[in-house]
């Protein structure tokens, strides 16, 4: 037996992050059991060493399962859900499956990368904080269209 199997999950994750809400939905939904591990990006906790060490890529969510890291919400819920079928998450037709998908990729790609915490620091930073929100706005409402 693995320890994934024995070991109770970590969700390393932050309060107002989209990608570790969607994480944290799906732990409930699915009815697992997990240990909260906040890290505070407003404070740099992402980018620590022991924190690194965990998660090169430097952002949240992350999910350990014994010797397992998963750091990204998609691959993680989709981890979740071949690992533990119980309560199941995405419907059992292909085509409707298959629409779950392709919603679960636009919001990935095209809404929450205008979201990201690192992109309008950056954004702030090159154009001030009212074309920040102006910019923001305006690639968001494209990705939902």
């Amino acid at each position: 037996m693995s320890s994934s199997e024995t070991q109770k999950m970590q969700l390393y994750s932050y309060s107002s992050s989209s990608c570790a809400w969607r994480v944290r939905i799906a732990l409930h939904l699915k009815g697992l059991d997990f240990e909260y591990k906040a890290v505070d990006l407003l404070k740099g906790e992402h980018l620590t060493p022991e924190f690194l060490k965990l998660n090169p890529l430097g952002y949240v969510p992350a999910l350990v399962h014994g010797d397992i890291v998963i750091a990204d919400s998609l691959a993680i819920i989709m981890y979740l859900e071949e690992k533990f079928p119980e309560n199941p998450l995405l419907p059992r037709d292909l085509q409707k499956r298959a629409l779950n998908y392709q919603a679960a990729n636009i919001v990935a790609s095209n809404i929450q990368p205008f979201q990201n915490l690192a992109v309008l620091n950056y954004i702030e930073e090159k154009l001030g904080s009212d074309e920040k929100l102006s910019w923001a706005n305006h690639h968001i409402k494209k990705g939902f269209s």
